[in-house]
């Protein structure tokens, strides 16, 4: 008996229960049109669905799926369809059906170590689509070219060349969405057939109104506790307009919105407020919020997990700790949230900077298959100040073509607004940026907790004996400086003066014993304490302490405002104080040395009055620092407007590859876990669990000193990438300091090496 082509076999399970190769076509075309339909574009998706895999009528394919030993390349077939019978016009087609398993190629550019570019692909492949095209039924291989989606619509010939590129990049990105449709329908079909329980997993959340309702029950029970006195409290007023304006603006038509707030303003709850009444007024799918740090990503998913309801929140980021999780969330939700981080179909998402960015111009099929979950979205950018200047040209271009065209809401939400908005000498610029907040100048005078004292302009430098004299003298004090070194040597001096511990923050220590770090400083802070903490500036955003006093070494305006968010950030006191200071080292070099020096120009411009409750300063600090800075370093945009795919996704890094290593120390339950690794890796069994469960024990180190540790045999390779301290070095890493880093490669300590000891 003669069977079908088939698309997927089962092991051990005779052929008749094996997937036939149409259905799997007809299953992703159908499914992929429905994906695609929410950006205009569903049959466009219908057909790449349905040509993705039209290599596998191939006989080798069929024999490999028997279990022939044979190598056969079939995801570049329907590529060559589409351009035979479209030319150009099939390419989008051709582009996601050709990088729906490798990666979205360049059209035409070569380059060593990324895959082939498109138009060699579609070359190679067609003597395997004659081979194979009388194979294949009409109703699969027929078919007529789409129309074009309504926002590609355009008559080249009579654009400005303004018009004409923006029309490249908006196809450019279409493309992507097409391309993420693919992946995810392809994926989402072949899991259903091989593990249908596993797929159970999906779906099962809660609708948008009924957590618009959560979100607003919570927030309104909890304003319900304070009592008239309260309530008519300067700090307590700011809130309560805040979510009010933030409710009253959700009404408005989608678009671009910023949120302007202070530290302390309630912001994280005020927020989603707006963006779940705005996702329930306008039939939006879901809630991203993006956030720099991890340290405030654990911080407002636990917020958002106590308001909505863990199943319904999903935290995707690589600092997770699945250990942690299972003990925290239970096993059927971990379950549950590990499938939706590879599609983000959950309606509320808590992920980095790095992570979607990197999702929105990656050309992997593992990190776009969730691109298209975006579209439909209100996506809520948290401390949008940190973004990258070197990067801002694609990420702006990226924001407006989602609120143009993919139906997004974005939210600007920060203390300390950028000069991100379109404007004469920045036409790359968000468009018609609508304010939520009526007058952020008045909003911040209300929360001011906070009195800045600057530098005079021709003082020298505090040297660490002076600044250990000034922090010795306060009872409980926050001093913040450039480098970590800077922070060890000052931690260590003062504690030698005061004869008392001090805490010492840094990333040198891994992310499991900071967290336990400022656990220990949240106490001592809250029974009253002597409590003195050196930090480098990883503390300033999004860490919820409060200082009486705080010192921050002079850095750019961004970053002095948000340390003051450390300082009587609980509004305690009348006004906590917040000194700025010149420090005898220099920022890292870069963006911070180049923030450090305009603040210093500022601070000359001004008198030393710069007024941080007053948003036009920030205004004219952000156009300084833009004005100096490329905005484009990695040259983007060109390769976008070249369809070079392959070379964007390898170039678009937020964080840049080789400038440090990644090293898993001795800390805490690290040990364990690596035990459980080196078990895995002996039986050839790691899985990404195994490597997550170490991300909170892991450190990042700058090269030379990860060459001093190789140098001195301090270090072993477990997998490829994955580096770990070993034991005969493990003093190198301090209870309070973390990793002791050196000018010398570190030696083994001679009594580690002893049996027995």
């Amino acid at each position: 008996m003669k069977h079908p082509p088939f698309a997927h076999s089962i092991d051990g399970a005779p052929p008749d229960q094996w997937q036939t190769l149409e259905a799997h076509l007809c299953n992703v075309a159908e499914l992929c049109r429905k994906l695609a339909d929410k950006f205009d574009s569903g049959e466009w998706g219908y057909i790449e669905g349905l040509w993705h895999d039209l290599g596998k009528y191939l006989d080798d394919f069929q024999k490999r799926l028997k279990g022939e030993n044979v190598s056969v390349e079939h995801s570049g077939v329907g590529a060559c369809l589409a351009y035979e019978l479209w030319k150009n016009n099939g390419l989008p087609v051709a582009f996601a059906i050709a990088g729906h398993h490798g990666g979205l190629p360049n059209l035409q550019k070569p380059e060593t170590g990324l895959p082939l570019r498109l138009t060699e692909r579609i070359e190679q492949n067609k003597p395997a689509l004659n081979k194979c095209r009388h194979l294949i039924a009409d109703n699969i291989l027929n078919h007529s070219l789409p129309p074009l989606p309504f926002f590609l619509e355009a008559d080249s010939r009579k654009l400005t060349n303004a018009e004409l590129e923006n029309l490249i990049y908006a196809r450019e990105m279409w493309v992507r969405f097409l391309f993420s449709c693919l992946v995810d329908a392809d994926r989402l079909d072949t899991a259903f057939f091989c593990d249908p329980e596993r797929e159970k997993e999906r779906g099962g959340y809660a609708d948008i109104q009924t957590l618009k309702n959560l979100c607003d029950n919570y927030i309104d029970k909890k304003t319900s506790t304070l009592s008239p006195e309260q309530k008519n409290h300067r700090v307590n007023r700011a809130r309560l307009s805040i979510l009010k304006q933030c409710r009253n603006t959700a009404q408005k038509t989608p678009g671009i919105f910023s949120l302007t707030v202070p530290t302390g303003g309630g912001k994280t709850l005020s927020g989603m407020s707006f963006a779940l009444n705005h996702a329930a007024t306008h039939n939006l799918y879901r809630v991203i919020v993006v956030i720099p740090y991890t340290s405030i990503i654990e911080q407002n998913a636990g917020v958002y997990r106590e308001c909505l309801g863990a199943e319904n929140v999903l935290e995707h980021h690589a600092s997770l700790d699945p250990e942690k999780e299972e003990a925290e969330k239970g096993i059927d939700t971990k379950e549950k949230h590990e499938a939706a981080a590879e599609n983000w179909d959950a309606p509320v998402v808590v992920t980095t900077t790095v992570q979607f960015f990197e999702t929105l111009f990656s050309s992997k099929p593992s990190k776009t298959r969730k691109l298209h979950n975006i579209s439909n979205s209100v996506i809520i950018l948290d401390e949008v100040q940190s973004l990258p200047p070197g990067m801002l040209n694609p990420i702006l271009n990226g924001l407006t073509q989602l609120s143009s065209f993919y139906n997004c809401s974005i939210v600007l939400s920060t203390a300390t607004p950028p000069a991100l908005a379109a404007r004469k000498r920045f036409e790359q610029g968000l468009p018609e940026v609508v304010p939520i907040i009526n007058d952020a100048k008045k909003v911040s005078e209300e929360l001011k907790r906070v009195e800045f004292n600057w530098p005079e302009q021709d003082s020298s430098p505090l040297c660490t004996d002076e600044l250990t004299a000034e922090l010795s003298a306060h009872h409980q004090v926050l001093c913040i400086v450039h480098r970590r070194k800077d922070a060890r040597e000052l931690a260590q001096k003062l504690e030698a003066i005061t004869g008392e511990p001090v805490f010492h923050l840094s990333a040198l220590m891994c992310p499991a014993h900071r967290l336990l770090k400022i656990e220990q400083i949240k106490e001592s802070l809250h029974n009253n304490k002597s409590c003195r903490v050196v930090s480098t500036q990883l503390i300033e955003a999004g860490v919820d302490l409060d200082f009486p006093i705080v010192y921050r070494a002079l850095a750019g305006l961004d970053s002095i405002v948000q340390a003051g968010g450390r300082c009587n950030r609980e509004g305690r006191m009348e006004c906590g104080k917040l000194i700025v200071f010149k420090s005898a080292s220099k920022p890292p070099p870069g963006v911070p040395q180049k923030s450090a020096a305009i603040m210093e120009s500022l601070l000359r411009e001004f008198e030393n009055k710069v007024d941080t409750e007053d948003p036009d300063i920030f205004e004219y600090y952000f156009k300084q620092l833009y004005f100096h800075s490329a905005t484009d370093v990695k040259n983007i945009q060109a390769n976008r407007r070249a369809f070079n795919y392959a070379t964007v996704g390898r170039d678009f890094k937020l964080i840049e590859d080789g400038f440090t290593h990644t090293v898993i120390v001795p800390w805490g339950d690290s040990e364990n876990r690596l035990l459980a690794l080196r078990q895995a890796i002996d039986y050839d069994l790691p899985t990404k669990n195994h490597l997550r469960a170490l991300q909170p024990f892991t450190i990042n180190i700058y090269q030379n000193s990860f060459k001093n540790l190789c140098q001195a045999g301090a270090v072993e390779e477990l997998i490829d990438g994955v580096f770990a301290l070993l034991p005969t070095h493990k003093y190198l890493y301090d209870e309070q300091y973390g990793l002791i880093e050196g000018d010398e490669p570190p030696a083994a300590d001679p009594e580690s090496l002893i049996v027995g000891i």
